[in-house]
């Protein structure tokens, strides 16, 4: 494992945590919302013994990279962009679980001659995506705080500030808890402990300065993407789960319907969570796409 401090020339810091193969294929990890660098030991152990690189970053705000306040889905490509250059990375794929599924997408759309191949596993589709529901089939939880960050934006970012508190005394436990409305059955079941801890340890790592991340991951997802998926020309796998209650099927089967020549893996059974075991087949294909 190895970790970089980027410095960009706005004089902006990125935190990046790399690991898998060293002299592998470069793959970008995209974290959910709220996330960080930190990444999966278990796909860091599917990386290695395929010959990839798997590369980690804290989206701006959270763990250890700079707040970029007003930041929309196409600036993560920019950030990403800087950071291959940084590492000397002339060409790369990129996937993103959750909130990391439409950056991974932006990169798709703005970096055609970079990125290799993405692929976004529950990924969430544009808010005012014409002929979508974007709430119908949320979990309570997640349609609460979409529609007080709509309606009261101020009292949003207190209830944010209050539940970073809370996650970051929290058990795994806990966490379980308050996801309570957004577990399905199909994640119930396919939930370990050891995925719990790590999802936990992420998102302490990723809040443990303050909400600004989260906050502007947030707002991103309600705001103009900077980028059209129509425009997407590079190879991309769309993977969505039928009984996922954080991000509703519907996302995925819009994503699907959108993306031009896109490989859409739609599956009736699989959850949101479920999907995190889904990232070994990207792992596979993205490396046919290198000699592209």
């Amino acid at each position: 494992m190895r970790e970089h401090t980027v410095t960009l020339p706005s004089g902006r810091v990125l935190q990046v945590r790399e690991d898998g193969d060293p002299k592998g294929k470069p793959v970008f990890s995209l974290h959910g919302t709220p996330g960080s660098r930190l990444l999966n030991p278990q796909l860091v152990a599917d990386a290695k013994s395929k010959g990839i690189r798997l590369i980690g970053y804290d989206r701006p705000g959270y763990g250890h990279s700079t707040p970029h306040p007003g930041r929309n889905k196409s600036d993560v490509a920019k950030d990403m962009a800087s950071i291959a250059d940084i590492l000397g990375i002339d060409r790369f794929a990129v996937w993103g679980h959750s909130g990391g599924g439409a950056p991974a997408l932006g990169c798709a759309a703005l970096l055609p001659k970079r990125v290799v191949a993405a692929a976004s596993f529950a990924g969430v589709a544009p808010f005012l995506a014409e002929g979508l529901d974007w709430m119908e089939g949320m979990g309570e939880l997640n349609i609460e705080d979409t529609k007080l960050a709509l309606s009261n934006p101020a009292a949003w970012l207190e209830k944010a500030k209050v539940e970073r508190t809370q996650i970051l005394g929290a058990t795994a436990s806990d966490l379980l808890e308050v996801w309570k409305s957004l577990i399905s059955e199909a994640d119930r079941d396919a939930i370990t402990p050891q995925i719990v801890q790590f999802i936990l340890e992420q998102i302490q790592e990723g809040l443990r300065p303050g909400v600004d991340g989260y906050v502007h991951d947030n707002q991103a997802d309600l705001a103009d993407w900077g980028f059209s998926v129509a425009d997407i020309r590079v190879p991309v796998q769309i993977w969505h789960g039928g009984r996922d209650n954080f991000v509703p099927f519907g996302h995925g089967q819009w994503l699907a319907a959108h993306i031009p020549n896109v490989e859409a893996h739609l599956l009736p059974s699989e959850g949101h969570i479920t999907l995190l075991q889904r990232i070994p087949e990207a792992h596979r294909w993205f490396l046919s796409k290198f000699d592209r």
